[in-house]
């Protein structure tokens, strides 16, 4: 190979990093800059919402270095027909965490694999249904104490409350931190990408 790292991540997200690395992947971290609330998503679907934002992330750090494969992501969740992005303060994260929890909702992210020199463009998306357990006062007080709703889409990481916050889940758990792995892996392997063996 021509780099001792396989692709670039365009993403600062601790989770994807994590998630990537227990996988067996090797490489460098490139968080793109793109302004995400410059793009006008008015009657995009949630999926396609997803879809370009991560081409978008992916074509930012792809056009600094074209002889590399980069890897965009961006998250989502979805709640009656609406799309619930990160929590701004504390009073957002509550009314979020009051509205999510009171019904399912879907969690999607898009991912964007871009090689300029290569011509690879691959963009996909993946869904998981979330049934939320009812939430009590106490419980959404604590929440909103820890600040564990801090820059998480929908103002809550399953890593982090999944037993107390989560009935059941309909899709790909690792999708709702933030990166679908099965999906990941089958495209990545598609372009040669697999993971390192210790």
């Amino acid at each position: 190979m021509k780099h001792n790292r396989q692709f670039i991540l365009a993403s600062a997200s601790p989770r994807r990093k994590l998630l990537l690395e227990k996988a067996g992947y090797r490489f460098d971290v490139i968080p793109s800059d793109v302004d995400e609330s410059s793009f006008d998503m008015e009657g995009v679907s949630s999926v396609e919402h997803t879809r370009q934002l991560a081409l978008a992330k992916a074509c930012d750090i792809a056009s600094r270095f074209p002889d590399r494969i980069v890897f965009g992501a961006d998250t989502v969740v979805e709640f009656a027909g609406t799309i619930i992005g990160k929590p701004t303060d504390a009073a957002d994260a509550e009314q979020i965490t009051r509205t999510l929890f009171s019904a399912p909702h879907e969690v999607i992210t898009g991912i964007a694999l871009v090689g300029i020199t290569d011509s690879i463009r691959i963009v996909e998306a993946d869904t998981t249904v979330v049934y939320p357990k009812k939430l009590t006062d106490e419980q959404i007080a604590r929440h909103i104490e820890s600040g564990d709703w801090q820059g998480k889409a929908g103002a809550y990481g399953i890593q982090e409350s999944g037993d107390e916050f989560v009935e059941k889940i309909d899709g790909s758990f690792t999708n709702v931190m933030g990166l679908p792995m099965e999906l990941v892996t089958e495209v990545l392997d598609s372009l040669g990408i697999r993971p390192h063996k210790s």
